[in-house]
């Protein structure tokens, strides 16, 4: 073996039963052509390269289709011109590294692979070191996606001193073939695919152009790029919460949707203050909600989603600054303005025990706020000079004082949880006296010795200063032709005012103006009202009682009819009922003759109900006038009770119902009384038999004698009657009730 210096151990060399592993090791070094037959399908791809930022080289390989994972590769490695042999044994990776050659003479380089198999498997790869030089795939590739353009940022953390250009290629994620002819872009330089499909995902992968120095470029791993955000989020809600026991901080409650969210992967949240201040903060989030602790100041808020390869357009939101009433004009905050470029904050409270640094924002209505924070240890005020922008006479400023945690820097840090409000105040570099007067100026509820004034206040902007209050001027006008002018100064916060103490049916002018510090404003236009006459006044309370009254003549029984109607329903006249008609009909003693007995089997059981059977005895002393109200029922022994509901019974249908089965001549035993006259009230509609008998009874008034004969009878000797007593039989009701036979009253 000619120039191998190294040793192996034998004993984990097993190629096959025939061949002896360091017979074609020797073979292999001393270059005899004789070597084990590779099997189709064993280790292949065996490639070589070295890399720039180190001496030694790396080999790889792919192992056979069939091989096994116990498998073990030796790979030799050979420079005859220098006479180099090495090997590498006992391999169980696909991948040799820190191979060490001479650059300057070719290498061979050869794999075996080990297994249990007959044959062994082995690959060869010849090369010159200088020629196999590899440049690395990119480190970073960032993907940008907007208005169907792809934009890509690829940079090299090896070898991007060697890399001049690269190629880039891409297909839709659905799409077999990749893009041709490749993309070539400039290192260092913004990459741009063009004219792709927004709502599509696509794969791109990228490697180095080769060079002299680069003699290998591989693909980078396929990158997946998300299809493009074309939506914004929608704010859904916005909420402000006070914080308890910490004054001067509010908790903001922000949610929103987007449209698109199976596409994105998060959102991106930005926020700063309105005034501009710095820094602005941003953060991310996986859900579509959000929730800060800030100060009462303004703030502008910006969301948009995100994914690997687009942003969103984002959704702009405003939190306004909190105008809490309690702290506007807050006693413990005062300004003192010196000239157009200076004015200093008082604070009562001593907070330097506390805090240390604060931050001013001023600002006048409908403009940018104005800020500048300061640190102040010592005393409990601070003068802001000089100021960006001088102060302009006749303007409101407001300034807003904010305290904040910091020891070392005053200026903030972050926005969430930063700072807190302390207090508000307002104040004038100059006042001026109103340059407009109130308006709409009416007059009413006017009455013979007062009337009611109503306006609209002085816009802000008109009134130059603080308004301390409206001066009425008003004018009475005599028939006499005298007048006397008088004025009362009303509140600020008025916008009515009643005039009292005033003449009757006297003509009144009235102007308005508003008063600041510098004086009072212009006049505003004038009204005129004339307070009531005595005369008139007795005359409409006169034509006031005449209305009424003919509003209750003519609408007054209509009104009472109704009232009645709502308040005393009325109660059913048993005289008027259909029953009672029919019996005091003309016909009533043809329909009375024609009723027939029945017996029992022809009864149709559900329109009779036997509900009850008692015997009772009836003295002899009973008043005849109690006789009509007494039926007597016979029942046969062979007939069975039989019932009937109500209900059903009313509601049977004429032309289906017989007649009852009551003898002539026991009706005409029976008295007929008059219904109206008669003592017993009928509370409904309908009429019992008890009813219907004494009806009968008042309507044979011819039977005189009938009835003397029984009061006769009824003195000599007790009867003894057997009563059924029934239930009711129903107004309309055309059933039959008993036979005959069945029916007996003694009289």
């Amino acid at each position: 073996m000619v120039g191998c210096t190294f040793q192996l151990d034998l004993s984990h060399l097993k190629c096959s039963s025939h061949i002896s592993m360091l017979s074609l090791i020797l073979a292999s070094c001393t270059s005899v052509v004789s070597y084990v037959q590779a099997s189709s399908g064993g280790v292949h791809a065996l490639d070589c390269f070295g890399e720039h930022h180190t001496r030694f080289k790396t080999c790889e390989w792919k192992p056979g289709n069939g091989s096994k994972p116990e498998n073990l590769y030796t790979l030799i490695v050979q420079q005859p011109t220098k006479k180099l042999c090495k090997a590498y044994i006992n391999i169980n990776e696909f991948i040799t590294k820190g191979i060490k050659v001479f650059e300057q003479h070719n290498m061979t380089v050869k794999v075996f692979e080990n297994g249990e198999s007959t044959n062994c498997t082995k690959a060869v790869f010849s090369a010159s070191p200088k020629s196999i030089m590899r440049c690395a795939a990119p480190h970073d590739v960032t993907f940008s996606r907007h208005s169907g353009g792809l934009a890509l940022n690829v940079s090299w953390l090896q070898d991007r001193k060697l890399i001049t250009f690269y190629s880039v290629r891409y297909k839709a994620r659905s799409s077999p073939l990749w893009s041709e002819p490749l993309l070539q872009c400039q290192k260092g330089q913004r990459c741009k695919v063009e004219n792709l499909t927004s709502s599509l995902e696509y794969n791109v992968q990228i490697q180095c152009v080769t060079n002299k120095m680069c003699s290998q470029c591989v693909w980078s791993d396929v990158y997946t790029v998300q299809a493009e955000l074309t939506t914004q989020p929608v704010v859904e809600h916005l909420g402000e919460t006070d914080i308890a026991k910490r004054k001067g901080q509010r908790q903001i409650s922000l949610t929103w949707t987007f449209p698109a969210k199976e596409l994105n992967e998060g959102y991106h949240v930005t926020i700063w203050k309105a005034s501009g201040e710095e820094p602005s903060e941003r953060m991310k989030t996986t859900e579509p909600a959000i929730r800060l602790i800030l100060s009462y100041s303004a703030y502008y808020l910006n969301i948009s989603a995100f994914n690997n390869a687009s942003t969103s357009p984002a959704v702009s939101q405003i939190i306004p600054e909190q105008e809490d009433e309690t702290s506007m004009d807050d006693p413990k905050l005062n300004v003192e303005v010196h000239s157009d470029m200076s004015f200093t904050i008082y604070w009562k409270d001593n907070l330097i025990q506390k805090y240390v640094c604060y931050s001013a924002e001023w600002t006048k209505k409908g403009h940018k706020a104005t800020h500048m924070s300061f640190y102040q240890n010592e005393e409990n005020h601070r003068t802001i000079s000089p100021l960006p922008e001088p102060l302009e006479p006749y303007r409101r400023y407001s300034v807003t004082l904010h305290t904040r945690p910091y020891k070392d820097t005053c200026n903030m840090k972050h926005i969430n949880n930063s700072e807190s409000t302390y207090g508000t105040t307002q104040f004038y570099f100059m006042e001026g006296s109103p340059v407009s007067a109130p308006t709409n100026i009416s007059s009413f509820n006017v009455s013979l010795h007062s009337a009611v004034l109503q306006w609209s206040p002085i816009p802000e902007e008109d009134v130059r200063g603080f308004l301390l209050g409206y001066i009425i001027h008003y004018t009475d006008y005599h028939h006499t032709g005298t007048s006397e002018e008088s004025n009362i100064t009303v509140d600020p916060a008025f916008s009515t005012y009643e005039l009292k103490d005033l003449e009757s049916g006297t003509a009144y002018k009235v102007q308005l103006s508003g008063f600041t510090e510098a004086g009072e404003g212009v006049l505003s236009s004038e009204i005129l009202f004339k307070t009531d006459n005595k005369e008139y006044s007795y005359l409409s309370s006169i034509i006031s009682v005449f209305a009424v009254l003919a509003i209750v003549l003519v609408f007054g029984s209509q009104i009472t009819k109704r009232a009645k109607l709502l308040l005393w329903p009325s109660i059913p006249n048993p005289g008027k009922s259909n029953a009672m008609q029919k019996i005091e009909g003309a016909r009533e003693l043809e329909l009375l003759a024609s009723i027939s007995p029945l017996k029992v089997e022809e009864w149709e059981t559900s329109s009779l109900q036997i509900v009850e059977r008692e015997e009772i005895m009836i003295p002899a002393s009973t008043s005849p006038s109690t006789l009509p109200l007494l039926h007597a029922l016979e029942d046969q022994e062979d007939q069975s009770e039989m019932t009937c509901d109500w209900i059903p019974c009313d509601t049977m249908t004429a032309t289906d119902d017989n007649l009852p089965d009551v003898t002539t001549e026991t009706n005409s035993e029976v008295p007929r009384t008059d219904l109206q006259s008669s003592p017993f009230a009928f509370p409904s509609g309908y009429t019992t038999i008890t009813m219907f008998q004494q009806v009968t009874l008042q309507a044979a008034p011819a039977n005189s004698a009938a009835t003397q004969a029984v009061e006769t009878e009824t003195e000599d000797k007790d009867l003894t009657v057997v009563m059924s007593r029934l239930d009711y039989v129903g107004q309309f009701s055309t059933s039959p009730i008993l036979h005959n036979e069945g029916l007996s009253t003694i009289l």
